[in-house]
């Protein structure tokens, strides 16, 4: 059998990882230096789909860091409502594979007029998002041709701690950016698949995680959605335990993502409490009750980096034992043009 584009392209991520780093530090750098210069009270995102999921780690990783909030602004407020915003005192990012999709670019354009300094996380250097921005971050992911993200929703995450590593000096971020590439390949190498055939017959589930995890269970449960058209939901685990929890009951289908700090407690909450109504769980993290496989000794900031890396790896089984193309989802393409 022909191995999957996105099983390939989630093996690059390592030399991805790689590459992002050596070849983007004098930016990353010049950029702190205007973010210091402008001092800017908030972050604002801008992103859909696996890049907005990736912007949701950003944001745990920038306000636990920094101390700064940072908001996910939509689109359509531009492209829809033709709203304005003031961002005089805001750092703009948007973050797109693509960097094509018109809603994002008429935002882009609102956010430069509105005063904010505008960052672009694109991975292709060509598009009409890298010519726009103030300061270009380049995801170096290279040509992704399977239409469910992997390597490019990775690189956007490392481009967001690359940031913060660098605006805050933080030596324990610096220290994570260096293991990234040994931890996707030892990530790459831990097999998922037993438990993710286990619900090939599934038609529903839920994914659980909660600070830098919740991103990464959003972006699996796309990625359950676009590949093997399984209804599945993202939910922290602060929220599942409330109007959710009534769906579960005996072989439900749920996994939760230990993120590996302080957040961990209400994971493993939620988990006992699926577990005593019979539903199908697989955990994945630090901890008792871990049944999903994942490098030792990981750092904080790598733990959900790793545990979505290690699900592409059994991605492609999982759909292909539904009779499925996991490269081509029904009615998808891989630039969604939305307005």
């Amino acid at each position: 059998m022909v191995e999957a584009l996105l099983t390939r392209e989630a093996a690059e991520t390592a030399a991805v990882a790689r590459r992002q780093r050596a070849e983007n530090g004098a930016i990353i750098a010049d950029l702190v230096t205007r973010l210091r210069i402008k001092r800017p009270a908030f972050v604002a995102t801008c992103a859909r789909g696996s890049s907005d999921h990736a912007a949701s780690y950003g944001k745990y990783l920038i306000e636990r860091t920094l101390g700064l909030p940072v908001a996910s602004l939509g689109p359509s407020l531009a492209s829809v409502y033709g709203g304005e915003l003031d961002l005089s005192r805001a750092v703009f990012i948007a973050a797109s594979q693509s960097g094509r999709s018109p809603d994002a670019l008429l935002l882009t354009e609102a956010a430069k007029r509105a005063g904010a300094l505008v960052v672009g996380f694109v991975n292709d250097e060509a598009s009409p998002l890298a010519g726009m921005v103030d300061v270009i971050v380049p995801l170096r992911a290279g040509t992704e041709r399977s239409v469910a993200a992997t390597k490019s929703f990775l690189a956007t995450c490392l481009a967001f701690l690359h940031l913060a590593a660098e605006w805050a000096q933080d030596q324990a971020l610096y220290a994570a950016l260096a293991k990234a590439p040994a931890a996707f390949d030892a990530a790459g190498r831990c097999n998922w698949t037993p438990a993710l055939l286990s619900w090939r017959e599934a038609s529903s589930l839920y994914v659980i995680g909660r600070g830098m995890s919740f991103g990464i269970a959003q972006e699996i449960a796309l990625k359950f959605k676009e590949t093997c058209r399984i209804h599945a939901e993202a939910f922290s685990a602060a929220e599942v335990l409330h109007g959710p929890l009534a769906l579960v009951g005996q072989g439900f289908p749920a996994l939760a993502l230990d993120p590996g700090d302080e957040g961990s407690e209400s994971v493993r909450a939620a988990a006992t409490a699926f577990s005593s109504l019979g539903a199908d769980l697989a955990y994945a993290g630090g901890g008792a009750g871990q049944n999903l496989p994942l490098p030792p000794d990981l750092p904080t900031a790598l733990l959900p980096l790793a545990q979505v890396r290690a699900f592409y790896g059994a991605l492609a089984a999982l759909a292909e034992s539904r009779g499925l193309d996991p490269d081509r989802p029904p009615h998808l393409s891989k630039v969604t043009r939305t307005v």
